[in-house]
């Protein structure tokens, strides 16, 4: 295989994890303006843009591995091919940078690297997810507070949880699932829209 399909320069810090349809105010940088409630006029998009244009090079270097490594290999080996899974790795850090970037400048957590299929091409996939429905889980913790001297309170073990929900969340997207919603709480069950309207 030639140098041409080859995708192992060095990227950015991963990303830790995803957040939706949640108030973050624990967590760094939320006290500021972009995070407020107030509209936001003249940003500036260049460095915004400019990481859309890293992440569309990205995918046509992915396009072109993907076509090179499956000219020599079968299907499932090409999935598996270093220089694919290289060029899948930096996709994922570029867009956990462009989630960032849009919460550092924006305080919008942006959702943009699910899948879905309408109605017409679910069949092409070999999975009728029209028919498909979500289902709830939940994770509970009882907690105590520090028996000695700690630099943590009862009040930042919702932080704690909170950034345990965002990588769970983001494992989740990764594997190909859609988290429409998702929260943490204190002494409360977090209720969902659809939880809401069954009632």
């Amino acid at each position: 295989m030639s140098d041409e399909f080859d995708a192992t320069e060095p990227f950015g810090d991963d990303h830790e994890g995803h957040d939706d349809h949640h108030g973050h105010d624990g967590h760094d940088g939320h006290d500021h303006e972009a995070h407020g409630p107030d509209p936001l006029p003249g940003v500036d998009a260049t460095d915004l843009h400019a990481a859309v244009d890293e992440i569309a090079a990205a995918l046509h270097a992915y396009v072109d591995s993907a076509t090179g490594v499956r000219a020599e290999f079968g299907a499932h080996e090409a999935d598996e091919d270093p220089r694919v899974l290289a060029v899948e790795s930096r996709l994922s850090t570029l867009n956990a940078a462009l989630y960032d970037l849009v919460h550092e400048r924006l305080g919008m957590h942006s959702d943009l690297t699910g899948l879905s299929w309408d109605d017409d091409t679910a069949d092409d996939h070999g999975d009728d997810t029209s028919s498909a429905e979500p289902d709830t889980f939940h994770l509970g913790f009882l907690v105590w507070p520090p028996d000695g001297p700690s630099d943590e309170s009862m009040d930042s073990v919702l932080g704690m949880i909170d950034a345990g929900g965002e990588a769970i969340t983001q494992r989740l997207t990764d594997a190909g699932f859609q988290v429409s919603e998702w929260g943490a709480s204190r002494s409360v069950p977090v209720l969902f829209d659809d939880t809401e309207d069954d009632e």
